[in-house]
């Protein structure tokens, strides 16, 4: 516990914004609950006289806004830095200077920050307003999701930063505008002791056509800037990766590389059952391994077949023919159980990394095993999940989520070119869970967690794995470039017994809402 409540200087750059959406701004900051704030604007030079007359008439009024004058235009980072140079507060606090905050915003981060002395950064959950005041487009924020953060810059506003640690980073840097933010963000995240996430929606951005709401789209240099912050971040704290621009604005790709000397073992659960899809007749397993051993990356593979005793040999002559020496057969002998399939797969297998994969799948990602596996690298990264999709294009799995007794796939037979609330089905990020039907683990976190519950044997046994791996300590982390057809109802038809949700939902609370995926409608269970 901290002796006193904490103060903020709440830093604002100003460069001719609208006179009325400015005069808002600094409204909404002098009508706050919280009354130890400081708040310093620095005008970059702005065309309109106007603004600096409203700036100047604020600070007469008011001996907690401090005035910032530039004479010459330098850009968003210069302002920003001049505005941190006079901050006096034990956190700063980021406010564009057209936007607004609720009245009780500081008032509720001050509460968070006076009983956790270690928190360093806390951003909370925002939405847009309008000319008119409506406001629209909510985002309600997961927990702290360091993969998403690399992915696009989701924590935005409010943003709250312990000021001795923004000026031990350097503040903000030349090179970065448009994204300055981002990079700051990334540069504290990584010495920060403890990052929040204040579930409360106090920051409203005005969206207007030259906003920073829709920043990306009007200022495309911005986006080229994140891209920059992020591939400096990812090699400052050693994630090999090319970071390439997303599929929609403000997003980004990490083409990962896996760690030399990596091998993985697939394990495939199968019977060898064959069936009709997209007009061709098939044997599932066979397929499947031919299309991840087509360019599995820079992994070496093993291949550990769990087959039943019915499996026709042919399917099995046909498997050690693409496999070669590096395939493992493994005998299964009694009812089917899927856990306990896996377990036994495991328990032959060799590789450092265990890949788990539904004998009813076909690979259309190139590296797809490679890309599956190179997040392991991370040390608290403890499984990831691939992107499945129904045969007929729409999504599968988009990860798990648990929400208030529900457990779901996210946004389950959404079409496959949405790319979702906020643009997470095109973005790599945490979630509360994967499905065992393409997953990964590390050799000594599956032991950690031991492995599949067999009491469980064909469905949430994934479900039950996920908690297992969070309850560990270990991130789980949704890959949507790792991208697999999952012909599903073709092998099984999903059955979900009662007694099945009962032991789910004795061993594991699901009362909450979900950590990572409080928005967007989901339709299905989750089910293996």
């Amino acid at each position: 516990m901290t002796a006193e409540r904490p103060t903020f200087s709440i830093l604002t750059p100003v460069y001719d914004p609208p006179l009325g959406a400015l005069r808002e701004m600094i409204d909404s900051v002098r009508e706050q609950s919280f009354t130890d704030w400081q708040l310093v604007l620095v005008d970059d030079r702005s065309p309109d006289g106007g603004v600096r007359d409203a700036l100047r008439a604020a600070a007469a009024s008011d001996s907690r806004i401090t005035v910032v004058e530039r004479e010459a235009n330098g850009g968003i980072v210069a302002a920003s830095n001049d505005a941190l140079a006079r901050a006096r507060g034990e956190f700063v606090v980021l406010i564009d200077h057209d936007d607004l905050i609720e009245p009780h915003a500081l008032e509720s981060v001050a509460d968070v920050l006076g009983s956790a002395e270690d928190v360093d950064y806390l951003y909370t959950d925002e939405d847009k307003v309008d000319d008119e005041g409506r406001r629209y487009d909510t985002f309600r924020k997961p927990e702290w999701s360091p993969e998403r953060l690399r992915s696009q810059m989701y924590t935005s506003h409010l943003s709250v930063l312990r000021t001795s640690l923004v000026r031990e980073v350097g503040g903000f840097r030349e090179g970065f505008e448009g994204s300055q933010d981002h990079d700051l963000v990334l540069r504290v995240t990584e010495r920060a002791r403890r990052v929040h996430h204040l579930p409360e929606v106090l920051y409203h951005w005005r969206a207007h056509p030259a906003s920073t709401a829709s920043e990306y789209q009007a200022k495309p240099y911005a986006w080229l800037a994140g891209q920059r912050a992020v591939q400096e971040h990812c090699d400052r704290v050693g994630i090999t990766a090319e970071v390439e621009l997303g599929p929609l604005p403000g997003t980004y790709r990490l083409q990962r590389r896996a760690a030399p000397g990596h091998r993985v073992s697939v394990v495939i659960p199968t019977n060898g059952s064959s069936g009709m899809v997209w007009g061709e007749w098939r044997a599932f397993v066979v397929e499947c391994v031919r299309s991840f051993l087509k360019d599995p990356g820079d992994v070496a593979v093993e291949v550990v077949i769990v087959y039943d005793d019915g499996t026709p040999p042919a399917v099995l002559a046909e498997l050690k023919e693409l496999a070669g020496d590096d395939l493992v057969l493994v005998p299964f002998v009694g009812p089917f159980n899927f856990s306990k399939k896996c377990n036994e797969g495991y328990l032959a297998s060799t590789g450092d990394v265990v890949a788990f994969l539904n004998d009813d799948l076909q690979i259309v990602s190139d590296r797809f095993l490679e890309r599956l596996v190179a997040p392991l690298a991370e040390p608290d990264v403890g499984m990831t999940g691939a992107r499945l999709l129904f045969a007929d294009g729409t999504l599968q799995h988009g990860g798990h989520r648990y929400s208030r007794g529900d457990i779901t796939h996210t946004h389950f037979g959404a079409d496959a070119s949405w790319g979702g609330h906020f643009s997470e089905l095109v973005i790599s990020r945490e979630c509360s869970g994967v499905t065992a039907a393409a997953a990964a683990l590390r050799r000594e976190v599956f032991e950690e967690v031991g492995g599949f519950c067999e009491a469980l044997p064909a469905n949430f046994n994934d479900v039950d794995l996920s908690r297992k791996v969070g309850r560990s300590g270990h991130r789980m982390v949704w890959l949507p470039d790792a991208t697999a057809y999952h012909f599903e109802s073709r092998t099984r038809i999903p059955t979900v017994h009662d007694w099945e949700y009962r032991l789910i939902t004795t061993r594991w609370d699901f009362a909450g809402d979900d950590r990572f995926m409080p928005t967007g409608p989901d339709l299905a269970s989750a089910a293996n």
